[in-house]
């Protein structure tokens, strides 16, 4: 297997075409990740939610990180890294245009407002299900894409190793060896 570097326009192709993938967030030095739906749209990944910890600690401190992936199989598979910042987007007048851009972006998928807006459970007491809609302006995005490569599969089966064993003399290398 080969990894790539992905360009910025192909793991922005892979941010809009994806659904799901996972939100993290920090406070006070404790990083939370949790899964996020989404829908892209000039450089924004648009969400819905219900207030809880996660909208609780990106008030706090609005940067965050967002992951992506595709996966087709161990060796073809594609990962995505948004560095971006949390913007509420209140149910005031002034937001009106962009919540009902947000909803107009999230509506275009089936149940788009799963799992922000279900009944959920904590502590056997059920939380109010008080909803809003945020966004996450991109600062940066990378990718990595992996590829089968059958040229270094063919230099592996003709070393005759097996690939476990070849995996383990790499493992064991000594730390000061290097390459």
């Amino acid at each position: 297997m080969l990894i790539h570097e992905m360009t910025r326009q192909a793991s922005i192709d892979l941010v809009a075409r994806m659904r799901l993938g996972r939100l993290a967030c920090a406070q006070d030095g404790q990083p939370y990740i949790t899964p996020m739906y989404w829908a892209y749209h000039d450089n924004y990944l648009y969400s819905f939610s219900a207030f809880g910890q996660k909208i609780t600690w990106m008030r706090a401190n609005p940067l965050v990180c967002v992951e992506a992936e595709e996966l087709v199989s161990p060796q073809d598979w594609a990962t995505v890294i948004v560095y971006g910042k949390y913007e509420e987007l209140p149910d005031t007048p002034e937001y009106e245009t962009r919540r009902k851009h947000a909803y107009d972006l999230l509506q275009r998928q089936p149940l788009w407002w799963e799992p922000g807006y279900v009944k959920t459970v904590l502590d056997e007491s059920t939380r109010p299900l008080e909803f809003m809609y945020f966004r996450i302006h991109i600062n940066h995005i990378s990718g990595r894409r992996g590829v089968p490569n059958s040229i270094s599969s063919r230099k592996l089966s003709d070393t005759k190793e097996r690939p476990v064993s070849f995996l383990l003399r790499i493992i064991r290398r000594p730390k000061h060896q290097k390459g």
